[in-house]
């Protein structure tokens, strides 16, 4: 350390300086609190532009979990997508095939749970919450998706066991031979009323043919009823098919078959005539299923390439005018 010293002119002598201990001390504490201050400068600068291995650290576990909930959440939605289209198959092809209503979607699409569901989740003070409970929403509407499904299986697979029976009863060909598909006159639907000229409900499917064209069973079953009526379907025939499955041909000519007769899908049951309510020769063909009308044009699917379906598909959804009641 060195000694500092002053020229004193009373004595004309150079003195030695002599440093207080209270200036010391409030050297020291100045040098101090500048030290202090200048760190905490430094470690804000630091702070604001550059991270710490930590925070670092935190920043890849964050964006590796980001990864993985993204990850987990198209897999989901694929998985969701899967069922969708199993349901669709489920509903549309193996219900209607097997004659089974198709599950209400109300049912399908049912909530997961009241407001205290994810309490547990919802209550923690957690990062990503929202993000967390999206996630479990979806799996778990995923997972009662998959549970009425598999109840859905088990009744469709009841319902196949008996298939044999099933198919046979199924209203599944053309009552008259319609291989060019021009016979087709009028479809299932709102039609303008041959006599009113007014639309109505046309409750079946007209095929204009000569009287005397063949008419033949669309599935196996029994003759339920043979009706001689002056007005509305004419002579006609009710077939009972089981499985809650009916049809009825209407405006007939004369009948081939007696009531409670067993017949099978194509046997000859009568011929195409003009009787009843009709404005020409034609055979008026229903279906019911469970008492209710249905469209019969979904069952033509057993004589018929997908071509030909497509085209008595475009034939029968023509607005025209029916040929009788």
């Amino acid at each position: 350390m060195k000694i500092k010293y002053y020229y004193d002119t009373e004595t004309c002598k150079y003195e030695r300086v002599k440093t207080k201990t209270s200036d010391i001390i409030l050297n020291a504490l100045g040098l101090f609190f500048f030290t202090l201050l200048l760190a905490a400068g430094i470690y804000l600068m630091f702070d604001k532009y550059f991270e710490s291995p930590k925070e670092l650290m935190l920043k890849n576990e964050v964006k590796e979990l980001q990864f993985y909930y993204e990850t987990l959440s198209k897999q989901v939605e694929q998985l969701t997508y899967t069922m969708d289209a199993i349901e669709q198959r489920d509903d549309n092809i193996y219900r209607v095939v097997l004659g089974a209503e198709p599950i209400d979607q109300a049912v399908r699409n049912a909530g997961i749970g009241g407001a205290e569901r994810y309490s547990e989740i919802r209550e923690k003070n957690i990062q990503q919450k929202e993000l967390i409970l999206d996630l479990h929403e979806k799996i778990d509407r995923l997972r009662r998706k998959i549970y009425i499904e598999s109840k859905s299986q088990d009744e469709v697979i009841e319902l196949a066991e008996n298939k044999e029976k099933l198919f046979a009863a199924i209203p599944a060909i053309q009552p008259i031979a319609n291989k060019q598909l021009i016979a087709l006159a009028s479809g299932f639907g709102m039609r303008i009323h041959p006599v009113y000229k007014v639309k109505r409900m046309h409750s079946g499917i007209d095929f204009a043919a000569p009287i005397g064209t063949p008419i033949y069973a669309t599935a196996d079953g029994v003759i339920e009823d043979i009706g001689v009526q002056f007005s509305g379907y004419g002579k006609n025939i009710l077939i009972n098919h089981g499985f809650g499955y009916q049809t009825r041909y209407g405006h007939m000519h004369e009948f081939a078959v007696k009531k409670g007769q067993k017949i099978k899908r194509g046997d000859l049951i009568g011929y195409v005539g003009n009787t009843g309510l009709s404005t020409a020769p034609h055979l008026h063909y229903e279906v019911l299923l469970n008492g209710k009308m249905i469209n019969p044009v979904h069952y033509f699917y057993n004589d018929l390439t997908p071509a030909e379906y497509e085209k008595v598909i475009e034939l029968a959804s023509i607005e025209n005018q029916s040929l009788g009641m």
